[in-house]
């Protein structure tokens, strides 16, 4: 006979561990990195167009929105470079056991926080 596991159906209190999240996160930086191609190919396709076109993504890129969205763009970007690594120094045999796993996810994420708030502060 089969010894049961009693099942947390409450998703609130399950707490994960940085890596777990340094993980999630990777995989959504990619998503948003997919997104942002479309973003930066339209922007790119309409200044190429002419002149007029190219001042008019210009005085947008200037505006308070497109700032957002191209620090969003960064944001993803910066964290989906610093996983990568993590995830290659990883496979490479480094970072395996959980608390240098937890401590190496750790490091990436404050890492991501000190360059977006220097991309943050470049953009503006």
């Amino acid at each position: 006979m089969k010894k049961e596991r009693p099942v947390n159906l409450d998703l609130t209190t399950i707490k994960m561990h940085p890596a777990a999240n340094a993980s999630i996160m990777h995989r959504i930086s990619g998503v948003v990195m997919i997104f942002a191609i479309g973003i930066l190919l339209w922007a790119l396709s309409l200044s190429l167009s002419s002149a007029e076109e190219f001042t008019q993504v210009k005085a947008l890129l200037d505006g308070v929105f497109f700032k957002l969205i191209m620090l969003g763009i960064a944001t993803a970007i910066i964290y989906h470079l610093l996983g990568g690594i993590r995830h290659l120094l990883m496979d490479m045999g480094h970072f395996e056991e959980k608390a240098s796993g937890n401590a190496s996810a750790k490091f990436i994420i404050v890492l991501w926080i000190v360059l977006t708030a220097v991309v943050g502060v470049w953009l503006w």
